[in-house]
């Protein structure tokens, strides 16, 4: 009784409940891209099936036309192909990842199936406005744990074998001439990473740079003439110092010697650039400490950033522009309102809002986020994000600490819709990057190898310790939830903290390192060694593996634990929570499992995602005390939910 009284008083100030389906439903509309030609637009938005398809509308035109014709799991990669003809897209069976790709011929209405190759999958696709009917696509037909590229003809569906992988390489890097003139491999022995160039395809590959396992880089594209690869780096190339947080520079294709600094933060690292199509020229840098800033690198576009910057607070995106690049689809996503999109004219300097992505969201409160620099006990930093409950005092409430998945990812300010749920259901919802996040430089990011567990977890612990500190969060009611590395570290949670959580939610996360490992997809190969040396080496260290790993310390996982899971998997399979869930029953503890049989790492599938959020937010209430939202049974119809017995 007392319990109910607390939550009524608790939550009595708390806005309108948003249902499910308004944050975690498919958008209205949302993804718009605009053709080479300028002259149409596509987008995603729902069939009458209630499925994500392409839809086309002309620009100045008030209607569109659905184009694909997808009955289940919904599409959610797409763009034009540059002979303002086809539109390509991706798509995978029930989220076992086997991507193939699909052309729509636009004036025939025909969609076919580009990469027609059971178990096989498509990786990178490359495309180039100078040559409108080829792609190039990466495809693992040869051998299963490497890509080799093939050239397609997009009109007639013709593949040929253009550049063979010779066994190591795990990513290509094309030219603006579009011919694979760059190779990102990895040294199987040490996990190193190096950069092979050839100055065209007849010519043999030579290795022009070297990353050791503990240094950073990344690899845009060649400049306009060929002579330079754009890297983000955090080494020195002959020029400058090496450094923690990585460097965007030009590096030589001929020899690996820095040709140009271009930026710089000592804060984090480049998050993002912005390349001319034109002349493969990189106009602008985002980074993103505690929210995202743009760097201009090129007047001619300084111009049109600060037009873009009148439509309001939010992270800004050039989601596609046209070949004259006049035309510019933009994204701006606030933090606490729906997701919008323009269409930006350059020669006008003019931005259109084209459509919201959530419009019934605007008759909702939603809330800020905030950005904060937390202390650890060992005397580091990490930047979390909190978002609080609109409406009541911000005291001792009820706290959801959001793990994010990879781990070797970040959070990030902004639009996030499991913030808003929780903020809007009365909790106060915690984000950090922990260490071995991304984003803040290489001593950050090595600081989480073979810690999982460890000082990883110290760092969740240390950043709830601070929210009950600060006054914000009950330390009775303080519950853990993520997915994929966060769904590990929720499970880590119960075992290796026991008194510290209330309960936990598991989203596809891993329970077993060993298994875990042991069981990865075939063209992760070229990974091994790397996940090995981040993870720690589990599969020969038995005595790491019983340490980190949460399914050898059932005995102490205590608190009730929601877990669920998609059943095609490929990275978590379905055996980890199966192994988790089993321990746990032998010693008699409670675990609510629910399989997905139609999902994989996530729940693509709207009823499925409203089923599952619904199912999170009535184990949260049981056990931590915020509110619930009214049920929608016709938006979870077709859920593949199946609710697993502990004891089978």
């Amino acid at each position: 009784h007392h319990r109910r009284h607390r939550i009524e008083k608790e939550t009595m100030g708390l806005p309108d409940v948003i249902p499910q389906s308004k944050l975690f439903g498919n958008p209205e509309k949302s993804q718009p891209t605009i053709s080479p030609d300028g002259k149409r637009f596509a987008y995603l938005a729902n069939s009458e099936k209630g499925v994500l398809n392409i839809f086309v509308q002309v620009v100045g035109e008030d209607t569109a036309k659905q184009v694909t014709n997808d009955t289940h799991r919904g599409i959610r990669f797409y763009e034009w192909a540059n002979n303002n003809r086809h539109i390509l897209y991706k798509q995978d069976a029930d989220g076992d990842e086997n991507w193939h790709v699909y052309g729509v011929d636009l004036e025939t209405e025909v969609v076919r199936d580009l990469t027609p190759f059971q178990g096989i999958r498509a990786d990178a696709l490359f495309i180039d406005n100078k040559f409108p009917n080829k792609a190039l696509v990466g495809l693992n037909i040869r051998d299963r744990s490497v890509f080799d590229m093939y050239s397609l003809d997009i009109i007639t569906g013709a593949l040929l074998e253009n550049t063979v992988n010779p066994g190591d390489v795990a990513q290509w890097i094309c030219d603006s001439n579009l011919e694979i003139r760059g190779a990102v491999a990895t040294v199987p022995e040490d996990g190193s990473k190096l950069l092979r160039t050839r100055p065209d395809p007849s010519s043999a590959w030579k290795e022009v740079a070297r990353w050791p396992h503990d240094e950073e880089s990344s690899f845009h594209a060649f400049s306009n003439d060929g002579e330079g690869i754009y890297v983000e780096t955090s080494m020195g190339h002959g020029k400058s110092d090496a450094s923690d947080t990585t460097r965007l520079i030009l590096l030589s294709a001929s020899d690996g010697t820095e040709l140009r600094l271009l930026h710089h933060d000592t804060r984090c690292d480049i998050d993002d650039v912005v390349i001319s199509d034109i002349d493969h020229t990189i106009e602008a840098v985002i980074v993103d400490y505690d929210k995202p800033e743009w760097v201009i690198l090129e007047d001619r576009i300084r111009e049109d950033h600060q037009e873009l910057l009148k439509l309001g607070d939010g992270k800004l995106n050039i989601v596609s522009r046209s070949h004259d690049e006049d035309k510019w689809m933009v994204s701006l996503m606030p933090d606490d309102s729906s997701p919008k999109f323009y269409l930006y004219t350059r020669s006008t300097k003019t931005a259109q809002l084209l459509f919201l992505a959530r419009p019934e969201l605007e008759k909702f409160t939603l809330t800020k986020m905030t950005s904060h620099l937390i202390p650890t006990t060992d005397g580091e930093t990490l930047v979390g994000f909190l978002t609080l409950p609109p409406g009541v005092d911000s005291s001792s409430l009820p706290l959801v600490l959001l793990v994010h998945g990879g781990p070797w990812a970040r959070d990030r300010w902004g639009w996030n819709p499991q913030a808003q749920w929780l903020s809007n259901r009365g909790y106060a919802c915690l984000m950090v990057n922990f260490r071995a996040s991304t984003g803040y430089g290489k001593r950050w990011l090595h600081l989480g190898d073979a810690k999982w567990g460890d000082t990883m977890q110290q760092d969740l612990t240390d950043a709830v310790d601070w929210a009950v500190k600060q006054g914000y969060a009950d330390k009775d009611r303080v519950a853990i939830m993520g997915g994929s590395y966060g769904g590990y570290a929720a499970l880590a949670g119960l075992a290796f903290t026991p008194s510290l959580y209330c309960c936990a939610v598991d989203i596809v996360g891993p329970a077993h390192l060993r298994t875990l490992l042991q069981s990865t997809p075939s063209y992760w190969k070229p990974l091994k060694k790397m996940l090995a040396l981040r993870v720690g080496n589990v599969e020969e260290d038995d005595d790491l593996n019983r340490k980190c790993s949460p399914y050898y310390h059932a005995d102490k996982m205590v608190k009730p634990l929601l877990i669920a899971q998609g059943a095609n998997d490929p990275r978590v399979k379905k055996a980890e929570s199966d192994q988790m869930v089993s321990a746990m029953h032998k010693i008699g503890t409670k675990v609510e499992y629910v399989l997905y049989t139609d999902e994989g790492h996530g729940f693509a599938r709207p009823p499925n995602r409203i089923d599952f959020y619904f199912r999170a937010e009535h184990f949260l209430a049981a056990h931590a005390g915020g509110r619930v939202g009214p049920a929608e049974p016709d938006q979870v119809e077709g859920n593949s939910a199946q609710l697993l017995d502990p004891a089978s």
